[in-house]
């Protein structure tokens, strides 16, 4: 029976005794090593989140903030009194189809391709003498920045429009054509496209 006892009490002691030895020796820098791995993983796993949520966003319902930017109407817009001859002159200095008339900041109309052959060649009318307030197309149908850029597409659509202004509480804040919504759904299909293109490229 002491025997027994005394192997039993001899594993206990066997046992005990690595313990105390790590004890002694623990490493100072294991807890800060720890730490690190732990913020590593936890950088990785937002990353990858981050990626995830991006790749699953439907580029259609983002607001048409988004779109503009930092945009304002300054580069697309023009005063009442502006003749028609440079109105035309600036859009095609700005390569955009139509400049919104714009007066102490709220919008008084827009001036496109369209209303330059129509209202102005076509009724012979004299482009420079021509303010662009007489030809103008009045009370255009404008959408919030908050509007998505998939119910933007359907009013472009619906209505056969390809420029739309953007006007938040009165004040102009900018104009969106269809091609810039057009491009705006397809640009992250196109980014995707090319990382696949360099992928293959690499091999």
């Amino acid at each position: 029976m002491r025997k027994v006892q005394t192997k039993v009490s001899s594993f206990h002691a066997g046992l005990l005794l690595p313990s105390a030895a790590l004890a002694g020796h623990a490493d100072p820098a294991a807890p800060l090593n720890e730490l690190l791995v732990l913020g590593f993983v936890i950088l990785i796993v937002a990353v990858g989140v981050g990626v995830y949520f991006s790749r699953n966003r439907d580029p259609k319902e983002e607001p048409l903030a988004s779109v503009l930017g930092s945009e304002r109407p300054d580069p697309h817009a023009v005063a009442p009194d502006t003749s028609t001859k440079d109105c035309v002159r600036k859009m095609d200095a700005e390569n955009v189809g139509a400049v919104l008339v714009v007066e102490n900041e709220k919008l008084a109309g827009i001036f496109t391709e369209r209303d330059a052959l129509k209202k102005v060649l076509a009724a012979g009318l004299d482009p420079a003498s021509t303010k662009v307030a007489e030809v103008m197309t009045r009370d255009p149908t404008a959408i919030a920045p908050d509007t998505t850029v998939g119910e933007a597409m359907k009013i472009v659509t619906s209505k056969r429009f390809r420029h739309l202004p953007v006007v938040k509480d009165g004040r102009v804040l900018g104009m969106v054509s269809s091609g810039d919504l057009t491009h705006w759904v397809v640009k992250d299909q196109m980014k995707e496209i090319q990382e696949l293109v360099d992928i293959v490229e690499a091999k």
